[in-house]
């Protein structure tokens, strides 16, 4: 059906779109068994070393099905991916028609993809600029003595509890061009003004989307966020109050450095996801019209499972894989350096 469609797409975009962070926590545990055997004495040198030896192989055993299962659903698939890549293949009966590179010739030559590249940009560019200081804003607020905070929190995070297919659904309702019906343009009409066709114009649709982006993730980041806050002693706070910082000072000169890391995390798992954005677009525009709200995920699932292009659509993947390894890479490098709390 339709629905296991967009699932099963929404899915195989984010495995790929998360496998950096996948990846580097396997391969941290791997490499930290593996220095704990090295450091071990032999078996003959201290009468714990083989207790320690039988610790040592029971972790790798406990971590083990877990370490097969990321293999086999992770990165097996991707290497079947870059495989099926080279093939003009349906999806039907075995791919027999290999034709090289030329898959990802075409994909860089259609100006749809770089269409697609161009919002996608967009998207990261408006979430690090507008959601991502919103929601550092919010958990500022109301994780501080702000009266009736619980219920703050709750209702600020309540939309990322929503799923995505809900959160479309209810945003094209709000957006609907139709004064009589639409919430939005129902208030312009009331003040006298022209109603906007939110999901039809082209100068305004991948504003609308990001409307709905902003309103169903910010939350999570503000819960991010507001973790970050508990872990910062108040002692530091009332010492540069004594020293006669005010709260504008406090915030730009303790707050947001000792966030560091925090926003770090942040800045990462927003531009992944704005990568990987899939299901609030198909469901509200399927990346129109003409192209104008097109991401690179709704790209990838129009050729690979509406057009039936799988060979196709498998490049398109492997190239939306190797962008988000490259960011990740290019910017935990730039961004290592130690925390203001732990000095790691």
């Amino acid at each position: 059906t339709q629905t296991s469609r967009i699932f099963f797409a929404e899915r195989y975009s984010v495995h790929r779109a998360e496998l950096p962070l996948l990846f580097h926590i396997q391969i941290e545990k791997i490499m930290s068994i593996f220095s704990s055997i090295k450091n071990t004495p032999g078996p003959f040198n201290s009468t714990g070393s083989a207790r320690r030896f039988k610790d040592i192989l029971g972790i790798i055993l406990f971590l083990l099905p877990g370490l097969i299962i990321f293999l086999l659903f992770v990165i097996y698939p991707i290497f079947r991916s870059v495989y099926f890549s080279t093939f003009d293949w349906n999806g039907l009966g075995p791919a027999v028609e290999n034709i090289g590179t030329q898959n990802y010739k075409d994909i860089f030559a259609d100006k749809v993809f770089l269409k697609a590249m161009v919002n996608v940009i967009i998207i990261i560019v408006l979430s690090l600029a507008v959601q991502l200081p919103l929601a550092q804003l919010l958990a500022t607020l109301v994780g501080r003595d702000l009266p009736g905070r619980a219920i703050y929190r709750t209702m600020f995070f309540l939309p990322y509890v929503l799923s995505e297919v809900n959160t479309a659904i209810m945003w094209m309702l709000l957006f609907n061009a139709d004064p009589e019906r639409g919430f939005l343009n129902g208030i312009l009409v009331a003040l006298n003004l022209e109603p906007i066709g939110w999901l039809s114009d082209m100068n305004v649709v991948l504003f609308s989307v990001f409307i709905t982006l902003t309103w169903k993730y910010f939350g999570f980041h503000m819960l991010l966020y507001l973790t970050g806050l508990q872990n910062i002693p108040t002692e530091i706070e009332e010492a540069a109050r004594i020293d006669g910082a005010n709260s504008f000072q406090s915030f730009f000169h303790i707050t947001v450095p000792l966030l560091s890391s925090t926003i770090k995390t942040s800045v990462l798992m927003s531009v992944l996801g704005s990568i990987q954005q899939f299901i609030i677009v198909w469901i509200m525009t399927k990346g129109g019209p003409v192209n104008a709200s097109e991401t690179m995920a709704t790209y990838m699932y129009r050729f690979g499972f509406v057009r039936f292009d799988l060979g196709y659509g498998s490049a398109v993947a492997i190239i939306m894989f190797i962008f988000c390894v490259i960011f990740s890479l290019i910017y935990q490098q730039l961004t290592r350096k130690p925390d203001y709390l732990t000095g790691l």
